[in-house]
């Protein structure tokens, strides 16, 4: 009886071990996609590719922005051999492309007459046009030296006087543009931005493909997917950067879902969650 007695204490005082039930904890995600092109009826998103995400790529998208920031407009404007006044004026307008009718629908007055490349190139078109009436300074460069109060008193009044037919004549600035091309930045940057551009989506796809995928999956003929064995929590089904197209309308994912575990959940996509719904009219 005793022996009976140590066998049931030494059964009570052991550690109760639970053998984990992973298969019951695990869930799974079925999903539905389908777009409804304009005029046209609904369809389902055939043979493409969706990825599950454990952060919305939205959000991978900042912290990508911030791993390769791109191209810096600031740090490329001091680079620039240009007057101290035309870089302060690109980087107050955040506007490096001097070139085209939205530059010309920038420029001010004050602009015109304070920065040393657009003040040459305005003189410059105006004086090569006969038909206007443009002042013609009457100060000489030998009367800096010789007579340093008549020449400023003359520049100051060519000056004024540039101003005042500037000021007249608003639409005088059309074609400063053409004279500028030796100095416009604008190319320079462009090729810069692309060049930063696409290092952020290099890294966009390397975030999202490596650090943060959990599973792909690709929809059937009926626009059905699903992804098994998935860990209960929050996830995120996306298509990253691709579109799906049916007819005229392009559309993209990236839609937050609850996977819970011991059963499958369900996601329908279309038009309504899409990131950019609506359509286009053009390829």
């Amino acid at each position: 009886m005793k022996s009976v007695f140590r066998i049931l204490i030494l059964f009570l005082a052991a550690p109760i071990i639970l053998v984990p039930r992973a298969a019951a904890q695990n869930g799974s995600l079925q999903f539905l996609a389908r777009i409804t092109p304009s005029g046209g009826v609904e369809e389902p998103v055939r043979s493409f590719p969706f990825y599950l995400l454990t952060k919305s790529y939205a959000d991978i998208q900042k912290e990508a922005a911030v791993e390769a920031p791109g191209a810096n407009l600031d740090a490329f404007v001091d680079g620039l051999d240009v007057s101290k006044e035309l870089k302060a004026w690109i980087k107050k307008n955040h506007w490096p492309n001097l070139s085209g009718e939205d530059f010309i629908k920038k420029l001010k007055v004050d602009d015109v007459m304070d920065v040393p490349e657009f003040f040459h190139a305005y003189v410059e078109r105006e004086e090569g046009d006969s038909t206007v009436m443009f002042p013609t300074p009457k100060y000489k460069p030998e009367d800096k030296i010789k007579d340093p109060d008549k020449y400023a008193r003359l520049k100051k009044q060519y000056l004024d006087a540039v101003r005042a037919f500037l000021v007249q004549n608003p639409t005088s600035t059309d074609g400063i543009d053409l004279s500028l091309e030796e100095v416009n930045p604008g190319h320079k940057w462009d090729i810069l931005k692309t060049r930063g551009l696409k290092d952020t989506d290099r890294e966009v796809r390397e975030l999202a493909q490596g650090k943060y995928l959990v599973a792909r999956a690709q929809t059937d003929l009926e626009g059905q997917g699903a992804i098994r064995g998935l860990q209960p929590g929050m996830y995120w089904l996306s298509t990253l950067d691709i579109e799906a197209s049916v007819g005229d309308a392009r559309e993209r994912w990236d839609v937050p879902v609850s996977v819970r575990g011991g059963g499958p959940s369900y996601l329908t996509l279309s038009n309504i969650n899409a990131v950019h719904g609506g359509h286009t009219s053009s390829p």
